[in-house]
């Protein structure tokens, strides 16, 4: 089991800025108050030209609230949130349709909507049921993974490659212009490890070469790494799932035996980890990202040396998560100083 160095102090999250439409979108998910920062709540009030800017803001709020939200039902929606400094609404014991609500006859209706839906949800398996079923299927993917490393066991660089190329273990041959094998430097100082092709990676057979790979070939060279020099990068999912889902456990099972083999050609000084599921399958924990980076974690190699582990985001997560760069970087130069 990898060995784990004492986690580093957790920074404070930056203050987000959001726009209406996004806050309407964390309203119908019940978190604005979390994340919509205090300050911008209570912007606004202070001179007449803040007055002007609440209430535009209030007015693009009540359309975003309109927009339909993905996923979220309309009848399950909240209402629209009152603007900021709006006094409460008063009970005049006027009608709720006359007040600008829903009538009693419509409330009474969602309410024996919302009693047929629970209705018709399908019951939970028991608790030991589900455990066990899980049990089962951890068992049954371990052994597929073993029976995959022994079968790749003794390839050497071209042989494995080829291999992978012609890999039929599992559905995502069916759907893939072309396997995904790694791309960089043999000797390799650093190995970047990633969770999947995208699209661009399915059509050009490298790994990392969309606008996440430029974003991480940017903060390599940041360090004076490139890999053309000394990184070799390579995935866990060596096919692209079909529109970039998150990959299956039987998935994971038949592919990882090939990273864990080149792994084993490569010998890196140290292996940066990018994504939830590159990590979860190096270090076998349900662990969150949050959790897993800033430290150093242990690969335990099949010549007994340990090879240290560094765990960061996702290049493809920072791309939408800016805002994350800056832990990104400071896991980028843990990785540099071992």
């Amino acid at each position: 089991m990898p060995a784990d160095a004492t986690p580093s102090p957790a920074q404070p999250m930056p203050r987000l800025s959001v726009s209406p439409l996004q806050q309407a979108w964390l309203r119908e998910l019940g978190v604005e108050k979390l994340w919509v920062p205090r300050a911008a709540q209570a912007q606004g009030g202070r001179t007449g030209a803040g007055q002007a800017d609440r209430a535009a803001h209030a007015r693009d709020g009540q359309a975003a609230a309109r927009t339909p939200v993905e996923g979220v039902p309309a009848a399950d929606r909240l209402p629209p949130a009152q603007p900021a400094g709006a006094p409460p609404a008063r009970d005049t014991g006027a009608p709720a349709a006359a007040a600008g609500g829903p009538s009693r006859q419509a409330q009474e209706a969602l309410q024996v909507l919302q009693q047929g839906r629970r209705a018709q949800r399908p019951r939970a398996a028991a608790p030991a049921a589900a455990q066990a079923q899980a049990q089962g299927a951890a068992a049954g993917f371990g052994a597929l993974r073993e029976d995959r490393r022994a079968a790749v066991a003794g390839m050497d660089f071209d042989t494995l490659r080829q291999e992978v190329v012609g890999c039929r273990e599992c559905g995502l041959c069916e759907g893939r212009r072309q396997a995904v094998f790694g791309t960089g430097a043999q000797p390799a100082a650093w190995l970047v490890v990633g969770e999947a092709p995208g699209e661009q990676e399915d059509r050009q057979g490298l790994p990392f070469v969309g606008r996440s790979g430029q974003l991480l070939d940017a903060m390599l060279a940041a360090l004076g790494h490139s890999r053309q020099q000394d990184v070799y990068i390579a995935n866990v999912i060596k096919c692209r799932p079909p529109g970039n889902r998150n990959p299956k456990p039987e998935e994971i099972a038949a592919c990882s035996p090939y990273l864990m083999r080149q792994i084993e050609l490569l010998r890196p000084q140290r292996i940066l980890v990018l994504g939830r599921f590159a990590a979860q399958t190096l270090l076998q924990t349900e662990a969150s990202i949050g959790s897993l980076r800033g430290r150093v974690h242990t690969l335990r190699g099949t010549d007994g040396q340990d090879i240290p582990m560094v765990v960061s985001y996702h290049p493809a997560y920072l791309l939408r998560s800016p805002h994350e760069k800056a832990r990104a970087w400071q896991d980028l130069r843990l990785a540099a100083t071992l």
